[in-house]
């Protein structure tokens, strides 16, 4: 099945665009999306401190996606 990916911040610098369209396998949680964009893109070795939200609703690793569903990737913001 077919998810959106959008990347913020550092993210899309990393992999060098601010959205993907990534296929994964029926029944893939969100853990098996990170680790799947971790295979394909290494230099998101950190994936595990950044935030997911899915359809605009920060996710568990244990949710299961859905075709055509939207993953941000959200990297910790930080400021003072």
């Amino acid at each position: 099945m077919k998810i959106e990916t959008l990347f913020f911040g550092i993210t899309a610098d990393l992999v060098a665009t601010n959205n993907l369209e990534i296929t994964i396998s029926d029944n893939s949680s969100v853990n098996d999306f990170k680790m799947l964009l971790k295979e394909k893109y290494p230099q998101l070795e950190n994936i595990n401190s950044y935030a997911i939200a899915v359809n605009e609703e920060y996710a568990e690793n244990d949710l299961l996606l859905k075709e055509s569903d939207v993953v941000a990737i959200i990297p910790p913001v930080s400021g003072g």
